[in-house]
């Protein structure tokens, strides 16, 4: 298992300069990267054990960041 942290930049390396251009047009686009970013950093605090979590809740936060994720590419993509 990664303990890497999934950030955006680094998933959608094509998508780098239209992320900051939704972020600042598109408040709905915004919503979702704070939350992605929010649940990913809960993600890799609880994968490094910095704040250790339960495996359920571990597989929670991991479902949102992933629907997040694709969220997010549908609005980069489309």
């Amino acid at each position: 298992m990664s303990n890497t942290p999934h950030e955006l930049a680094e998933e959608f390396p094509d998508f780098v300069d239209k992320m900051h251009v939704l972020k600042v047009e598109d408040g709905r686009f915004a919503k979702l990267f704070d939350e992605y970013h929010e649940v990913n950093r809960a993600v890799h605090r609880a994968e490094t054990k910095i704040e250790p979590t339960d495996d359920a809740h571990m597989e929670d936060m991991r479902k949102r960041r992933m629907v997040l994720k694709d969220e997010i590419y549908g609005m980069l993509a489309g």
